[in-house]
């Protein structure tokens, strides 16, 4: 079952969210895991992939944007142009359905990550750690282990992270809340 975590930043900082998610995405490869992360637009992503060059002195973190070719590294960094689109679709399939993670918006998930490659689509290769910038739910949310939210103390961002939080409660989903440290942002 997906996990789903909101880290709940202290401040309002722009740079806060994105530097977490590289503190994150580092912690999870350390463990071992492979991680996606899913920003809201083409400039995040390249935005992410630069930070993750430079978030930390000294450490190296193998990843690259959804779109290189090549063997995938353990973190990959996309975003999904058709968000509202799909969200749309997986909500209407999951109502449809009557159920909470409906077997049909999962499907959707899948179907618009078949693209593999291309802007907008997940990646299928073993990836179990999804950290989510984007500002809605990704259609493919349930093919992780673990979700990761990441909100800062704007009213925008506490209004829509509100929003997704229904969203996963709403369908079964198991929540946890993390605040986080005011200085060194520790995971």
């Amino acid at each position: 079952m997906t996990r789903i975590d909101f880290y709940i930043l202290p401040d309002s900082a722009s740079s806060s969210r994105p530097l977490l998610a590289c503190r994150l995405a580092d912690k999870a490869y350390r463990l071992g895991h492979r991680v996606y992360i899913h920003t809201e637009s083409q400039e995040q992503a390249a935005y992410m992939d630069d930070l993750l060059w430079t978030f930390s002195q000294g450490s190296f973190l193998p990843h690259a944007l959804v779109e290189a070719t090549g063997e995938p590294p353990p973190v990959l960094i996309g975003h999904d142009t058709d968000d509202a689109q799909g969200r749309a679709e997986a909500k209407g399939s999951a109502s449809a359905a009557g159920a909470g993670r409906a077997g049909a918006a999962d499907a959707q998930g899948r179907a618009s990550a078949a693209g593999g490659g291309m802007p907008g689509a997940a990646p299928l290769a073993g990836t179990d750690v999804l950290i989510n910038l984007a500002g809605s739910v990704p259609s493919f949310v349930s093919r992780f282990e673990r979700v990761v939210e990441i909100v800062d103390q704007s009213d925008t961002q506490k209004q829509v992270a509100r929003e997704r939080y229904r969203f996963y409660r709403d369908r079964g989903y198991a929540l946890q809340s993390h605040n986080v440290p005011t200085p060194g942002i520790e995971t």
